[in-house]
């Protein structure tokens, strides 16, 4: 049987730890994922304008394939140097590889970033961007649990119309725990047409995103691309940046299969993805604390397979999550009346 762990939080994989911190008057914000050790790692990119810092390194074909912390930021461009301020504060504590005695550590820190700059926050920074001091303060908040919605990277997004944020899921099967972490900013809509479904509802566990069902007389999905998706879409202006997890010893083949199957969990919650509007990116980990026994390619299969049914529910979880923020109006606020009602 199937079932959410502990918290229904990436962190319920052991040897995980999540740090989150924001600007309230920037509307934008830094999520970063920690490893207790560094942690096998992997990544894949399907929308058409991905921003990404060090992503080449955890190619499988490359030498390191090793990370010891994920950035998740707001900012665009800005936000990329939110991998700085985690890889120093890394470095402080010790972590990173040590090529040479004398040398300081080198952390290896991958990040994606995700666009947040026009949503009525002050951006005028100067030379000064907040993104490295808030890497840091959230490396140094980071724990086993932490906010959705409104939080961290998640902070300034928004999903279609609807105000996005930071969401997290996990299942627990066959003795593995698999988890996926968030920040929703998409094109498109979280919402089958004309509805408040979630598209990820067949997916839901324990009511996390609301309980949401069709009525019965629902009938047809219309195919048109859908109204409250966003208006004015324009390349670079949106992204979805996730992170799955598994606690299974896995090689790097098998955790980039992961990251590709787990795409699919942007496909199952929001219509229309992966469009050339958007950078979507998965990073796959690993915290090899159990062994895969039996058949192999089946176990990996299987944890692809729940990635994508994590990450598809954390997308819904966090715009469910998420609170109005200036323009960006939330789900919950939209749908107040029929929510009350509980209506379809």
């Amino acid at each position: 049987m199937i079932r959410p762990g502990k918290h229904n939080l990436i962190t319920d994989v052991a040897g995980l730890r999540v740090g989150q911190a924001h600007d309230a008057r920037v509307r934008s914000g830094v999520t970063v994922l920690i490893g207790d050790a560094p942690m096998a790692a992997a990544v894949d990119m399907r929308g058409g304008a991905p921003g990404t810092r060090e992503t080449d390194a955890l190619d499988p074909s490359n030498l390191a394939g090793m990370t010891d912390a994920i950035v998740l930021s707001g900012g665009s461009v800005y936000g990329l140097d939110a991998a700085s301020g985690a890889v120093a504060w890394l470095a402080a504590k010790g972590r990173g590889y040590k090529l040479r005695p004398e040398a300081p550590p080198a952390p290896i820190v991958p990040a994606a970033i995700l666009f947040d700059l026009v949503n009525g926050g002050d951006k005028n920074w100067g030379t000064e961007p907040p993104y490295r001091a808030l890497a840091i303060k959230a490396a140094e908040s980071a724990g086993e649990t932490f906010a959705l919605g409104n939080a961290g990277a998640g902070v300034g997004a928004a999903a279609g119309i609807y105000k996005g944020g930071i969401g997290s899921a996990s299942a627990v099967a066959d003795g593995f725990t698999t988890g996926a972490l968030v920040a929703a900013n998409s094109v498109g809509s979280p919402l089958i047409p004309g509805t408040d479904v979630f598209w990820a509802f067949a997916l839901e566990q324990e009511r996390e995103f609301g309980g949401r069902r069709l009525d019965p007389s629902f009938t047809n999905i219309p195919l048109d691309l859908p109204d409250d998706m966003k208006g004015a879409a324009r390349p670079r202006e949106n992204t979805m940046i996730a992170i799955v997890a598994t606690d299974a010893v896995v090689t790097r083949n098998e955790l980039k299969r992961i990251a590709i199957m787990a795409h699919d969990g942007m496909a199952r919650a929001v219509r229309p993805s992966h469009t050339q509007f958007d950078g979507d990116t998965v990073f796959a980990v690993s915290t090899a604390r159990r062994a895969i026994s039996g058949e192999r390619e089946r176990a990996v299969l299987h944890l692809g397979s729940l990635a994508a049914d994590c990450l598809a529910r954390a997308i819904a979880r966090g715009v469910y999550e998420a609170e109005t923020l200036g323009p960006l109006r939330a789900y919950r606020d939209v749908f107040a009346k029929k929510l009350k009602s509980g209506g379809h």
